[in-house]
């Protein structure tokens, strides 16, 4: 809590900033705007929907990929599995987080929740039947990781920051469009709406970059955390055993934090969610 209260509280501080510079250069006076509630409704619609997405994490992650939580053990892996993340969890000084298996015969594994006491961690059927146990064992640290370094807080801070400014600053060239390009003295005319649907386009397009950035930056922590909590040489393994399997399609929702498969592949490095499996073994390499 105190991690979301001193970045809130950083960001309002930004979003003030941002004003009174705004104040200062006199945009205001060009659009006749008033940029401070612009700000704080931005701000509101920015973090709602991102924070929404936090709160029920969980629950899209269950019904996505439809995960069968672990409740009372039926079988000595599920007694395993369980075991294992509490043992990871204690460790990792967070609380024993709910268990679960999904469905897929890709390799993979997330971690989700809201709260580092409260969250969520599964591996996919298909992991468990062809990684070893040492394997596994690396993959749940690896989650674990990024709920003891409270990741999916953090990310959805730093989205609701991005889309703040996404909207905040569409609506700048709208107005400046509007009223000083075109003359506009009739209150916003088609030209704003087209403008402010475009710059969201390409600002958020660029806003997406810090936040693929933060995603790969997160995912080299989470495997130290992997290699710290299980050990560095099972980590490495479970990595290289990723890249074998890395032509098997998968169905994994691109909305959730995924153990080792890149959502973007197909775009450049810039966009990518978590980087090349080959550099994040180097990096564990050279620990």
């Amino acid at each position: 809590m105190l991690r979301m209260g001193l970045f809130i509280l950083t960001n309002m501080a930004v979003l003030l900033v941002a004003g009174i510079i705004l104040r200062l250069l006199g945009v205001d006076r060009f659009t006749g705007a008033n940029y401070g509630s612009l700000l704080l409704f931005c701000g509101v619609f920015g973090f709602v929907g991102s924070f929404i997405s936090l709160f029920i994490s969980k629950w899209m992650a269950q019904k996505s990929t439809g995960t069968q939580l672990i409740t009372e053990p039926q079988t000595r892996h599920e007694q395993w599995l369980i075991n294992t993340v509490a043992e990871l969890a204690e460790k990792a000084g967070i609380g024993m987080p709910q268990v679960g298996i999904f469905p897929a015969y890709e390799a993979n594994a997330f971690a989700t929740g809201w709260n580092r006491n409260d969250a969520l961690v599964a591996v996919s059927q298909g992991m468990l039947e062809r990684f070893s146990p040492d394997e596994i064992r690396a993959v749940l640290a690896h989650e674990i990781g990024h709920v003891a370094n409270g990741d999916m807080v953090t990310m959805s801070l730093i989205q609701g920051v991005v889309n703040t400014f996404v909207m905040f600053f569409a609506r700048i060239v709208g107005d400046l469009v509007d009223r000083v390009v075109l003359k506009n003295e009739e209150g916003r005319g088609p030209a704003y709406l087209i403008t402010v649907m475009v710059a969201e386009i390409l600002f958020g397009i660029l806003a997406s970059i810090i936040v693929m950035w933060f995603s790969r930056w997160r995912e080299y922590r989470a495997d130290y955390a992997g290699a710290t909590l299980a050990d560095k040489q099972s980590m490495i393994a479970a990595l290289q055993r990723l890249q074998r399997e890395a032509e098997v399609p998968h169905e994994m929702p691109k909305t959730l934090t995924a153990f080792g498969i890149n959502t973007g592949q197909a775009m450049s490095k810039l966009f990518m969610s978590h980087p090349p499996l080959e550099e994040r073994i180097e990096a564990l390499r050279k620990l």
